[in-house]
């Protein structure tokens, strides 16, 4: 009797441990009920009683009373992991009237407790370790469900650490599933995500590439050569480094650290040209950049290359922050291969931004002619409706040739360096925007691939079909538009597809698994919401992160910053009020319009004021400005200030939004040493 006992105890709680199990997979209603009838099966074949639905008679012997408790157990399960909350009322209720049953019947048995008094002890000890698991089970459960991070990863430490968790949890399978990777993009790695953000150079040969980086670094990087001749025969990738040095491309793409690892698909021709070059620099530690060989003219230097070069421009382009295309200003013809590179980068019209150097080498009547035939060089190459942003300027540590446009080189450089600062505070973003555009991508992608295995026939006919397929896959793409609501945005290239089609075999492609789908729809739907709003959380708590040192220091503080000493910073550092300068001329004007008590009304300043044409809008901020004791009426010296901003106005500066120390007049200051110097300079 012991014996047997025993054993069945023992296959009641293995039974049990199997039933948590399974209770513990379920994520959804769906999945409760198909794990509730596993577990009813699974209890009928091993001898027992599947979860309990109702009140049943209590069990009377100790074999019958150990299953009993496994029976109730096992309803406990069902309970604590049921996804309704109708359910787990139902399951509770019934446990209640079992439990008042069974009450009952102790007292009936307790006599017959003394002579089963051993094998109770081999019960209960089995009994208390199945418990034991079980709470460690359910605590443990909720524990996850009250904090930290659960078994889908939906609370995440950082932004990046919630794109990786996206992209391998929902979107790589969809990618791998259907076969993305071997028609648009290689996977990506965790380097891809958390790598700093990259500036792509690509440009003419002795257009300035490299001169641009040494440009912004201030010093020279190992691996460097200018000339003007075509210089740089392979892609150098610029990077921060404690220690100065150049790493090969074959020890590069094997580095995990580093966001190469795909690159070695090009091959050794490709990495033989390809190199890091590391250098402690203050610019490094925010970016990197990556200079990429002069592209030439003609058929035989595109052949001789040895690597696809438009396909390399591609996979950088789809991972770098900003792609800055260069031209000269002598140099505007586009070429094929530079016309083909260009072609390779659509898609990231976002990133792309054009910069005429060496435009101080002309003077303003060629530099007008120059833009004009850039624009409509780029105009038949770039096919968007949008005009693409140039920035002119002579980016290299070189006097000027012609320096009457420097101030128009100065206020372009500023806006290119600003455009480059912004890239860590937004690097976050860009790399959420891509994984967007990416998984749309991968979706269309999936819908084309199940579409062809559908249409392909079971035995005969496989080639003739498969060429028909392919013949009507702009139809075909009409169709999943139609039919799942696409965009025709988000379909790729159909004669590139076309051709990569050529060399499968449809009836191989996978049917559509419309979880895979789903989960992707969700991830747009749901998860990527929350980490927009973790983006916006990062950054109210850290600091404004810019790029830093090199030439984005030079020019923003000092005297020698955009704008110095200019609009409404000009006279700030003068003694004097810079209004008294013209503050003659301005007299003349106030005392015409008959002041009061030495102020004139708004009415009689408004006649005057309107004079300069400017809006309304404007005239009311300049008055708002000038009345500094918000008396509705101007003195001479407000009326003086309010002439002296209509000039600066009408100069081409913009006005603050408050009112600068430098700029109030000396009757409204608080300090007495300004009044005075305002009167010894009037005396």
């Amino acid at each position: 009797m012991r014996g047997s006992l025993s054993n069945v105890s023992i296959v009641f709680i293995v039974r049990h441990h199997f039933v948590i199990y399974l209770y513990q997979r379920t994520s959804s209603l769906r999945d409760w009920w198909r794990t509730s009838l596993y577990v009813c099966v699974f209890c009928c074949v091993t001898g027992g009683r599947a979860v309990p639905t109702g009140t049943r008679s209590p069990p009377h012997t100790h074999t019958e009373e150990t299953e009993y408790d496994v029976c109730k157990c096992v309803r406990a399960c069902a309970c604590v992991f049921s996804p309704s909350a109708k359910l787990k009322a139902s399951l509770f209720h019934s446990d209640s009237i079992l439990g008042s049953d069974r009450s009952d019947e102790v007292s009936r048995t307790h006599v017959r407790g003394k002579e089963h008094r051993k094998t109770g002890s081999s019960i209960h000890f089995f009994s208390f370790s199945f418990f034991s698991y079980f709470f460690s089970v359910m605590f443990s459960w909720v524990k996850q469900e009250q904090g930290g991070r659960n078994k889908e990863g939906e609370m995440y430490q950082t932004v990046t650490e919630g794109l990786l968790s996206l992209y391998t949890k929902k979107l790589l399978p969809l990618e791998e599933t259907y076969l993305f990777h071997d028609f648009h993009s290689p996977a990506l790695e965790a380097a891809d995500f958390q790598s700093k953000p990259m500036v792509l150079l690509v440009g003419q040969y002795s257009t300035g590439k490299t001169t641009f980086i040494r440009y912004l670094l201030e010093q020279d990087f190992p691996g460097m050569r200018i000339g003007p001749e075509p210089t740089t025969d392979g892609f150098i990738a610029v990077m921060y480094g404690e220690n100065e040095g150049v790493i090969p491309g074959n020890a590069l793409v094997v580095d995990p650290k580093k966001p190469f690892r795909k690159l070695n698909a090009f091959g050794n021709t490709f990495l033989n040209r390809f190199i890091c070059s590391q250098m402690p620099n203050q610019v490094l530690q925010s970016i990197s950049i990556i200079d990429t060989p002069g592209i030439l003219s003609g058929e035989k230097q595109r052949i001789s290359r040895g690597y696809d070069f438009a396909e390399v421009l591609r996979w950088f382009g789809e991972r770098v922050d900003r792609i800055i295309l260069l031209f000269d200003a002598h140099k505007l013809d586009i070429s094929d291969e530079f016309s083909e590179a260009i072609r390779a980068l659509k898609g990231q019209d976002d990133k792309i931004r054009v910069v005429l150097n060496k435009a101080d080498q002309v003077d303003t009547q060629q530099l007008m002619r120059v833009y004009g035939a850039l624009m409509w060089s780029l105009g038949k190459v770039i096919n968007s409706p949008e005009v693409v942003r140039v920035y002119l300027g002579s980016f290299w540590a070189k006097p000027l040739q012609n320096t009457e446009n420097r101030r128009l080189f100065e206020a372009e450089s500023q806006d290119l360096f600003r455009d480059i600062q912004s890239l860590p505070r937004n690097a976050a973003l860009r790399k959420l925007n891509d994984l967007i555009k990416r998984a749309r991508l991968a979706k269309v992608h999936a819908y084309i691939i199940s579409y062809l295995k559908k249409e392909m026939p079971s035995l005969f006919g496989r080639e003739k079909k498969k060429e028909e397929l392919i013949m009507r896959l702009p139809e075909i793409y009409c169709i999943l538009q139609r039919e799942h609501h696409i965009s025709p945005g988000d379909f790729p290239n159909v004669t590139k597809m076309q051709d990569m089609l050529q060399h499968y075999d449809f009836s191989k492609f996978p049917s559509l698994k419309v979880k895979l789908v789903e989960s992707v729809d969700k991830m747009l739907a749901t998860k990527i919401a929350v980490l927009m709003s973790m983006i916006r959380e990062e950054e109210s708590k850290q600091p404004l992160a810019m790029v830093m040192g090199g030439a984005f220091e030079g020019s923003q503080d000092g005297p020698f910053g955009h704008g110095y000493g200019e609009g409404i910073s000009a006279g700030a550092d003068a003694e004097d009020w810079i209004v008294s300068r013209d503050k003659h001329r301005y007299d003349e004007i106030f005392y015409t319009l008959m002041p009061v008590n030495g102020k004139i009304t708004g009415v009689n300043a408004k006649k005057e004021m309107m004079n300069s044409r400017l809006p309304n809008t404007v005239l009311g901020k300049i008055w708002k400005l000038s009345d500094c004791d918000c008396d509705g009426m101007l003195d001479d010296e407000e009326f003086a200030l309010a002439q002296h901003l209509i000039k600066i106005k009408l100069e081409g500066y913009e006005l603050p939004t408050e009112l600068p120390h430098h700029l109030v007049p000396p009757s409204h200051r608080k300090n007495h040493i300004a009044d005075t110097l305002y009167n010894h300079s009037e005396d």
